[in-house]
């Protein structure tokens, strides 16, 4: 299993935003952060990319509710959905600021 996350590495896709332009997006860190969680070292998936855990809650409750219908699964879509965005982009904001420090 070691040698399959070590190999994730090579073949991970580079950001053309930060080639192109110099500054990173805002889904930089998404696969070194599943990289992390592989390795089990959560702690650092998250401060690798802090909406992480809230995507793969996100991605696991549409992967359940395509399944099983909820009784207000358009709700708990919508809160979900929002709050990734929140901290997606606050994350993003934050890093731009601190790299300006």
């Amino acid at each position: 299993m070691l040698i399959l996350i070590n190999g994730l590495e090579d073949y991970m896709i580079p950001c053309l935003n930060k080639k192109i332009f110099g500054y990173e997006c805002m889904g930089c860190g998404i696969q070194r952060s599943i990289a992390l969680i592989l390795e089990g070292k959560l702690i650092d998936a998250f401060f690798m990319y802090p909406a992480i855990y809230t995507l793969l809650g996100f991605f696991g409750f549409l992967i359940v509710n395509s399944f099983k219908n909820f009784k207000n699964s358009n709700k708990i879509i919508f809160i979900l959905a929002m709050s990734n965005v929140i901290i997606i982009v606050g994350s993003y904001l934050i890093k731009l600021y601190l790299n300006k420090i």
